[in-house]
């Protein structure tokens, strides 16, 4: 594995994971929000699906390591977001 795609691959794990957690530390301790288990991984799942899809290429410009980091952080969002709603 080269370098750069390692590097690569950390930020999108380090955007899904800080995500993740963040999702689990505010539905613990804000009221307002209340979020599962199983929805509050939805961030992860978002990682691995950039590592079981990114099988070599060629990528194109949207599949870039940057969306995919903001994706993650994206649905981290939408958890939270729904999760003050009640929904979930």
């Amino acid at each position: 594995m080269e370098i750069e795609r390692a590097r690569e691959d950390v930020v999108v794990a380090a955007s899904a994971g800080v995500s993740t957690v963040a999702v689990a530390i505010l539905s613990r301790f804000v009221s307002e929000i209340t979020v599962g288990s199983l929805p509050s991984l939805a961030p992860l799942a978002v990682y691995f699906a950039y590592l079981f899809t990114r099988k070599g290429g060629p990528y194109g410009p949207i599949d870039t390591p940057r969306n995919w980091a903001a994706l993650a952080v994206a649905v981290g969002v939408v958890v939270l977001a729904v999760g003050t709603t009640g929904a979930i």
